[in-house]
């Protein structure tokens, strides 16, 4: 069926490649992908033997012909290759980058017909059947043998990550009304919120793949509904994360002395916050298993527990009265939105079916109407219960601004997190509708090309919610700071050459990217690999030794960071060795029998799927069952006289041994070739690229800090003019492409020591919460789009304030992007944060003591200012904990340093 050519082994590295143990999504998605790298394949293949001809045979010009096939089809082809596996980034993607240069690498180098000057589709024809034969065996198995179903598992998920989301709510809020971070501090809460993490991660991998199970059954809206469920999920991530943020504020508060008190104090009275606090039961969150009686008797506000000597007033005396006022809202509020997110559930029988308690959306409108009225009771409470008429110090008004900001962002972050809430629950009912009724019934639009723009338009509603398609263009990149336009003046001093020259060298711009030259660098490492099997004289080495296979090692070797080619081509060659052993060994005790040898490669399948799944070492698993499959599969071949020239390794008598030596030989060079081009040509260091993309994300928050937040508002520019949605989601994932970065440098080996991996961690996880309280300030400017009076009045009085704190958190990150950049000590005369900080906190306090703020503002009016408070305070905290990192990397200036030689 196959013919007799070798490489029928193929078959079996499809079912490695493409393995069954997947999602039915995944699975339609592998296949797309196996026949996609087959056209490929087969187009370069067709075309380079077209052009041997042409030179060959028609212009008589063999060597010429041969140069321009290795170039331009085995370079230039390869390199394209290596591109896409680089620009997309997708497993799946890598896994059919892998399969294409595997039939192009045998096609070009070792079938014959591209030296020869001849046309055989023999090869392809062959590479053809094996992917049809390799794609039903797999298909089978997954569709037949324990079928996995992306869209049960995304349910699934949506279960799992609302238990998880309510215990976080639960915790986070109960430490805030208790005043204690005890419980964020116990061992379970890390574990929940790294399940919470991974669950995050899990819905989007997952519709992904539901995607395509839905499109192929015709139930297309089914999925826009679902990925607004996960878009509404996210949000809610998002909110948790405001409410954490200003939880944590408040412990910070919590541990200052009293207001007005002098520093020493402080010991003093942090003995007594934690009673201040809890001398109040009915004030306390204890437990969210019931709700609130309202006719709970409240303390009286005229008793001396709840006016303690203003001279000493604590930040715990203010939060208790805050939270006497709002606690028994928040504890309502709180055990609702709890109730439904623990009953807010999938059937688990018959594939997760929907249920929806038709109460949930009237208790959560009567508990947010509840609240609404709270809230504003308890923030203007908080202003008559302190003397706000007296004349204090900067640094004891700053204090309670503070106090209040995180009183005021905690209560809003809560009302967002249930107004999301009740979206989720709007869009959960639409999607119980569609899967029980399905009003318009299976839809195949998809397959309309010729109605795609007007699909297009009437699904734009879904396409901002759906997080799916973020990525198509590939990998997120930062933008790179704009370089200064030439105006026409200048061009006229430069003269026409200069310009010229700065014309091409704006041309060339996408040569200087990082991608363009990986793929050109692996074209031309390609190129010289396959050099010998064009030469007639060294053409009878590259087939002995299987330079085929070390040219496809070097493929899978090469990657665009050192790090990434050490660990991969680890994991190659000792896969490779341990896969060449098990195949001695199994072929030496089956004595060729080709049941036994069934028997021992279901054994190794077994295992190493069990390495590739369930570990999760996905290369060094296929290495080594590919070697396995190639060199017993190669050997019996062999041994019933499938295979022709193949003497060199026994014949119809094959040394299994020899067969192994060669493959593991083929597949060090190529090894050692890919470490070679990825270290001397264009080298790029993990650890460099690492240093160079945080300078640039500082340098980049930096500016985005520049543009003041609050101006937008002020003077009626868009919204978007402080950050959009879009800058923001390619700054995270920007940041998750360092985190990457950072797992390569582990394996880059310098004579400057190991990679500080704990410290460069700890930098990546204070960018993150900046970047969380980037998105707190952006949620909070896009969620209004008209400004109040009071409002206007609000940041009018602050514009001073604000635009001299925007300008020192930007020389900050200015100050930091170029210490890592350069790799240079910080100054120890760094400005504060803080004082300029409490400057503003003072102001707010000022104009509230103004008789026209009670006129036209209301306490709704601060909660744009409020987060900005927030927000500042926690770069401020973040920034604080970098300079300290960059400290214990670089050291401080000193004589040393500065020396001039």
């Amino acid at each position: 069926m196959l013919g007799q050519q070798d490489g029928k082994h193929m078959v079996a590295t499809i079912t490695v490649y493409f393995h069954p143990a997947r999602s039915q999504g995944s699975m339609f998605e592998a296949v797309m992908l196996a026949f996609l790298a087959f056209i490929y394949a087969a187009f370069i293949g067709f075309t380079s033997m077209g052009v041997s001809i042409l030179f060959g045979r028609v212009l008589d010009l063999v060597a010429l012909g041969h140069a321009v096939v290795l170039i331009v089809f085995c370079g230039g082809g390869l390199g394209f290759v290596g591109w896409i596996k680089q620009r997309l980034g997708h497993p799946l993607v890598n896994i059919s980058c892998s399969l294409t240069s595997l039939a192009i690498i045998t096609v070009l180098t070792k079938e014959g017909a591209v030296q020869a000057g001849t046309f055989s589709d023999d090869k392809i024809v062959q590479v053809l059947k094996m992917i049809v034969m390799g794609v039903i065996a797999t298909t089978a198995v997954s569709f037949l043998m324990f079928p996995i179903s992306a869209r049960v598992d995304l349910r699934k998920d949506l279960i799992d990550f609302t238990d998880s989301l309510s215990e976080v709510l639960a915790v986070t809020t109960q430490s805030f009304l208790v005043g204690s971070a005890d419980e964020p501090e116990k061992p379970e809460y890390p574990c929940a919120m790294d399940k919470y993490k991974g669950l995050l991660a899990s819905m989007e991998k997952n519709l992904v793949e539901a995607k395509y199970e839905h499109f192929v059954a015709g139930r297309e809206r089914q999925y826009w509904l679902e990925a607004k469920l996960v878009s509404c999920m996210q949000r809610l991530a998002q909110d948790i994360g405001g409410l954490r943020s200003a939880a944590a504020t408040q412990f910070l508060i919590l541990a200052q002395p009293a207001l007005g008190s002098s520093p020493g104090a402080n010991r003093g009275n942090a003995t007594n916050i934690s009673n201040t606090v809890h001398a109040e039961p009915p004030l306390i969150l204890t437990a969210l298993d019931e709700v609130p009686e309202m006719e709970e008797s409240e303390p009286d506000p005229d008793s001396p527990e709840r006016n303690p000597p203003k001279s000493m007033l604590t930040p715990a005396d203010v939060f208790s009265e805050f939270i006497l006022h709002l606690g028994p809202s928040i504890k309502s509020l709180a055990f609702t939105l709890r109730e439904i997110l623990d009953d807010l559930r999938f059937s688990s029988d018959s594939g997760y079916q929907m249920t929806l308690n038709p109460r949930f959306v009237s208790s959560l409108e009567d508990a947010v109407e509840l609240y609404d009225r709270s809230r504003e009771d308890a923030l203007s409470k908080i202003y008559d219960y302190h003397e706000v008429n007296k004349n204090r110090s900067v640094d004891v008004e700053a204090d309670f601004e503070e106090i209040a900001a995180s009183c005021g962002v905690f209560s809003y972050a809560l009302q967002d997190f249930a107004n999301e809430m009740k979206n989720y629950l709007y869009v959960y009912d639409d999607l119980q509708l569609e899967v029980d009724e399905r009003p318009k019934g299976r839809t195949w639009d998809w397959l309309k090309i010729w109605r795609r723009s007007q699909q297009s338009k009437s699904g734009s509603e879904f396409d901002q919610l759906s997080p799916v398609d973020q990525d198509a263009d590939g990998p997120s990149k930062v933008a790179s700071p704009r370089y200064r336009r030439i105006n026409m003046a200048e061009k006229e001093k430069l003269g026409r050459t200069a310009a010229f020259r700065y014309r091409v060298w704006k041309g060339l711009a996408i040569f200087r990217r990082d991608d363009t030259k990986f793929a050109i660098k692996v074209g031309a490492g390609a190129a010289l690999y396959a050099l010998p099997s064009f030469i007639s004289s060294t053409r009878p080495i590259y087939q002995h030794f299987r330079g085929e296979w070390g040219l496809l090692s070097y493929m899978l070797v090469c990657s665009m960071t050192i790090g990434a080619s050490n660990t991969t081509g680890y994991a190659r060659f000792f896969g490779t060795c341990l896969g060449a052993v098990c195949a001695v060994v199994a072929w030496t005790l089956s004595g060729e029998n080709p049941f036994a040898l069934a028997f021992f490669g279901w054994v190794m399948s077994l295992w190493t799927a069990y390495v590739i799944v369930a570990l999760g070492k996905g290369p060094m698993g296929r290495f080594i069952m590919l070697t396995y499959n190639l060199s017993c599969l190669y050997a019996y071949s062999l041994s019933v006289k499938d295979l022709d020239d193949d003497d060199d390794e026994g014949g119809i008598s094959p040394i299994i041994s020899r067969i192994a030596f060669h493959r593991v030989v083929a597949v060090l060079t190529g090894c050692l070739w890919g470490l070679i081009v990825t270290r001397l040509i264009w080298p790029i260091s993990a650890r460099q690229k690492l240093k160079d993309g945080l300078s640039l994300l500082w340098l980049r928050m930096g500016l985005i800090w520049k543009r003041p937040p609050l101006e937008c508002r002020l003077h009626g520019k868009t919204n978007d003019a402080y950050m959009d949605l879009a800058e923001e989601s390619h700054l995270h994932r920007f940041l998750a492409q360092l985190e990457k970065l950072k797992d390569s440098a582990t394996s880059e080996m310098t004579l400057r020591g190991p990679f500080p991996e704990k410290a460069y961690k700890r930098l990546l996880c204070s960018t993150g919460a900046m970047l969380d309280a980037f998105h707190l300030m952006n949620v909070m400017i896009l969620k209004e789009t008209r400004v109040s009076p009071g409002e206007a009045a609000i940041l009018e009085s602050t514009t001073t304030e604000r635009a001299q704190l925007c300008l020192r958190i930007s020389h900050l990150f200015q100050v930091m992007a170029s210490s890592i950049k350069l790799e240079y000590p910080l100054s120890d005369a760094l400005p504060s944060i803080d004082h300029t900080r409490d400057r503003l906190l003072a102001k707010i306090f000022g104009f509230r003591k103004e008789d026209k703020a009670a006129v036209i503002a209301s306490d709704k009016d601060f909660a744009l200012l409020y987060t900005y408070a927030l927000v500042t305070g926690q770069l401020a905290k973040a920034i604080e904990e970098i300079e300290t990192e960059l400290e214990s990397l670089f050291g401080t200036l000193d004589e040393e340093v500065l020396k001039l030689q």
